[in-house]
């Protein structure tokens, strides 16, 4: 078996692997899988929400796992606050596991 030269780098094999695979690896390798995962959860914003929702929304950022949501409606931003859990369950279900902890409407 070859060694590596990084001891956080798994070592190079003949074995073939499909592009996902690389990739998720080098994501792995170079711990950037959550930040990959909280920028398609941030992408994925009007398809999971819906275009009104999107519409609505001004600004979206990720700090310490807390998703800050800025919108421009007040009756929206008190129904969502309503619906946080409904909101954080969707993401669940969508990515698989938490990306983010809680939401904050602003």
């Amino acid at each position: 078996m070859p060694k590596s030269i990084n001891p956080n780098q798994p070592a190079r094999t003949s074995e073939l692997s499909t592009i996902g695979e690389a990739l998720h690896q080098l994501l792995d390798t170079y711990q950037l899988k959550a930040k990959y995962e909280q920028t398609q959860l941030i992408q994925s914003w009007e398809r999971l929400m819906g275009n009104p929702i999107a519409r609505r929304t001004d600004k979206l950022f990720i700090n310490n796992r807390v998703l800050y949501v800025k919108l421009n409606s007040a009756p929206l931003k008190q129904e969502l606050n309503m619906s946080r859990s409904k909101i954080l369950a969707l993401f669940l279900r969508e990515f698989g596991e938490m990306i983010v902890e809680d939401v904050v409407f602003l």
